[in-house]
């Protein structure tokens, strides 16, 4: 079966299961009330939406913040991709040729304020914006926003001159301006973009962008007072939070369902327990002890078992998670040896994604992938450079390669690894395949919390040749018209060392096309052109492409309506419900 194939009957698998899902879920009727139990191994990053960079941190804030614009939770596929009205009341259209998008936030939204209940005003939004350039705890994203809309470069940059203590950032902000960012009335907000920007309304939906009370300029971003005092505008507000523990989540007072078409806000309190291992977690949902998990993932061997006895608490989504190895091409190992393209090839060639899709769990956890751009992604599109049958390798053609290269006895290169979850199992079978091309790998196992930090963003150990390939995970950070989240961060250079480009890779030609489909005003023509910068990076062989990989959702009998919603790669907490 080849590739290509497996990944149809793959869609054709989950799409049944999706449509048996939301008929179930269709046939019940939404129930109020109760205590919605999440179990999960590690604690969240950030309460600040300014600040949270995880996944899975996206789970949390959809339940205590709402954006400007959001997702509906959904199992179609489409539906869960579409942007949709949050705070405003529509998706504009942009006017100016482009370069401006005008928003009408709703009636009744509000914030759990100190003294009750205060309105949302348009002002909360810039306010924002500009607490995502602070000097003492920014945002992750802000590379996406700062040089797009107008007049936020010039702000960010007079910002990091202020000193990082609350008065002085509480100074800076409530006296400076975005000059791109208007609000002529409470209800008006006017954005002016530097640029056309086909992603942009996407870029809206990551709660970075989220709009802040004035309250919060009081404390330290997301330091205990801010904490201590948080301020919510979803569904749920914080109650109690212990840390690595336990969040209590309650009923935000201040929200309403008329104001909020995405939430259903149907349970009353959400309860989160950290420090459960997955084995543990999956035991819990059985038993009824808990109804979903926050960052678990299913150990192979348990989602066997759950496939095999056809449990239909499972479902699979994919948010266009890629996986793949980076070549270190500032290396003098080897002579250098993996400057030469023909070396990058042989290792393209030789890898056995099949396999490699097995020792994961098989189909439904993940499908072979040969460019950058995974499924769910805007620009992603079936095609291989380096093909092999069945995607099990090419061992001889890679030893064609090499021995042209100058290698005609093979190459031996290092090669670290994470220490957790089935990245060891990885690593290993990466090793077996490429084995029988002639390339030795050298393991090294590596703790996760040092594998970015001693290996991949410490240019100072990439050239001394601490590594020569490396395998590398990467998530969209929003998805649908994602494209510019995968190629920015990681496969552009202009000068300055981007952090996740770890070898300063670049493309002139790639990085003008690119320019092109963030320009490109409609999904069709964006879709071409981020295709063409796949195959324009891929000829290049930065990276060697094995896998996509799905995210396998579990969750207990009790729960009712589970709908994935798609930034957080989970069900919704937001709209499920409790059948006990």
């Amino acid at each position: 079966m080849t590739a290509f194939n497996g990944r149809k009957l793959l869609r054709l698998a989950i799409s049944v299961l999706a449509a048996s899902t939301a008929t179930a879920a269709l046939a019940a009727s939404p129930q109020t009330g109760g205590t919605l139990k999440i179990v999960g191994t590690a604690d969240i990053d950030h309460f600040d939406p300014t600040s949270a960079a995880l996944v899975t941190s996206n789970n949390f804030l959809r339940a205590v913040s709402r954006q400007l614009i959001s997702y509906e939770a959904s199992t179609d596929d489409d539906a869960r991709l579409q942007p949709k009205g949050d705070l405003v009341t529509e998706v504009p259209q942009p006017t100016n040729d482009g370069l401006t998008y005008t928003f009408t936030l709703r009636d009744g939204v509000a914030w759990d304020a100190p003294d009750g209940p205060r309105p949302m005003v348009a002002a909360d939004f810039e306010r924002g914006m500009k607490r995502m350039c602070n000097p003492s705890l920014g945002s992750a994203a802000l590379t996406y926003y700062v040089d797009l809309i107008e007049g936020m470069r010039s702000f960010c940059d007079g910002f990091a001159e202020i000193e990082p203590t609350a008065a002085a950032m509480k100074d800076y902000i409530e006296n400076n301006d975005i000059a791109g960012i208007e609000t002529p009335d409470d209800k008006t907000i006017v954005i002016n973009l530097t640029e056309t920007a086909g992603d942009f309304i996407y870029m809206l939906s990551l709660p970075t962008s989220a709009p802040a009370p004035v309250e919060v300029l009081d404390y330290m971003p997301d330091g205990p007072d801010y904490r201590d005092n948080f301020i919510a505008s979803g569904p749920y507000t914080v109650e109690s939070y212990v840390p690595d523990s336990t969040i209590k989540l309650v009923r935000n007072p201040a929200w309403t369902t008329e104001s909020d078409p995405l939430r259903g806000g149907y349970v009353d309190n959400i309860d989160i327990t950290f420090g459960i291992q997955p084995d543990a977690a999956i035991q819990q949902l059985q038993a009824g002890d808990a109804d979903m998990t926050y960052d678990i993932i299913i150990p192979p061997a348990i989602l066997q078992m759950l496939t095999a006895t056809g449990d239909d608490m499972l479902l699979t989504m994919s948010v266009g998670r890629t996986a793949f190895l980076w070549f270190n091409t500032m290396t003098d190992n080897n002579d250098g040896a993996l400057r030469d393209l023909r070396i990058r090839q042989a290792v393209q060639y030789a890898i056995d994604k099949a396999a490699i899709v097995q020792q994961m769990g098989g189909p439904m956890v993940a499908a072979p992938q040969n460019g950058i751009f995974g499924p769910g992604v805007l620009g992603f599109h079936e095609f291989d450079l380096y093909p092999s049958e069945g995607s099990a390798g090419d061992p001889e053609k890679a030893k064609a390669l090499l021995a042209e290269a100058g290698y005609p006895d093979g190459i031996t290169l290092k090669m670290p690894f994470r220490n957790q979850n089935a990245e060891p199992a990885i690593a290993q079978t990466i090793q077996a395949s490429l084995k029988k091309a002639g390339i030795e790998l050298e393991l090294t196992p590596v703790a996760p919390s040092d594998y970015y930090s001693k290996f991949m963003t410490n240019q100072e150990n990439t050239k001394a040749g601490l590594w020569d390939i490396a395998p590398v995970g990467w998530s969209p950070d929003w998805v649908g018209g994602a494209a510019r989240s995968v190629f920015q961060p990681q496969f552009t250079y202009n000068g300055t060392h981007q952090t996740y480009n770890y070898v300063d890779y670049n493309n002139p030609e790639a990085n003008e096309i690119a320019k092109q489909a963030i320009n490109a005003t409609t999904p069709e023509q964006a879709s071409k052109l981020w295709g063409q910068v796949d195959e324009l990076v891929m000829k290049d062989s930065p990276v060697a492409p094995y896998t996509t990989e799905n995210v396998i959702l579990y969750h207990g009998e009790a729960v009712e309506n589970f709908q994935p919603y798609a930034l957080g790669a989970q069900g919704d907490w937001t709209n499920v419900w409790l059948s006990r």
